[in-house]
């Protein structure tokens, strides 16, 4: 058996530039006027609201029609309007059992307060040190959830 060398291309050296000015890659597409600072405070209730809806209709099933956020220096409270209470939530109010459904409810935001903690602290970029939440299940159904930041 005859072996057959293929020639190899000569290797290409490519030379590094020794300094930032001398370097030739892909220009920036936007001009440093355009370049985003951070977020605005509405932008980042926006996404506050926008992300605590998502997780209640996902843990639930069911969500709320609207969600506002309110910030201060150190607090962030979400107010959920017009909550949607579940069929079996809706049963036990109507036999009587108001107390059942709110410890249940507490019990559970308590639960997947990890997933509410990560939505705040990705749009605030602060830390979460303190939770607390409260359900109104009268006429008006609303949540509130409040969160202490570092």
């Amino acid at each position: 058996m005859r072996r057959v060398e293929t020639p190899q291309p000569p290797e290409e050296v490519v030379s590094i530039p020794e300094s930032p000015e001398e370097a030739q890659g892909p220009a920036d597409p936007e001009e440093s006027e355009q370049r985003r600072g951070p977020p605005s405070d509405q932008e980042v209730t926006d996404e506050i609201s926008r992300e605590l809806l998502r997780i209640h209709e996902e843990s639930y099933g069911k969500g709320a029609a609207s969600a506002q956020t309110f910030m201060s220096d150190n607090y962030v409270v979400v107010v959920l309007d017009d909550l949607e209470l579940l069929p079996n939530e809706q049963f036990l109010l109507e036999n009587g059992k108001r107390d059942t459904v709110m410890q249940v409810r507490t019990q559970y935001q308590h639960a997947i307060r990890a997933s509410f903690d990560a939505a705040v602290e990705r749009a605030t970029g602060r830390k979460v040190i303190g939770f607390a939440s409260t359900t109104s299940v009268d006429e008006e159904q609303f949540v509130a959830e409040i969160f202490k930041l570092e």
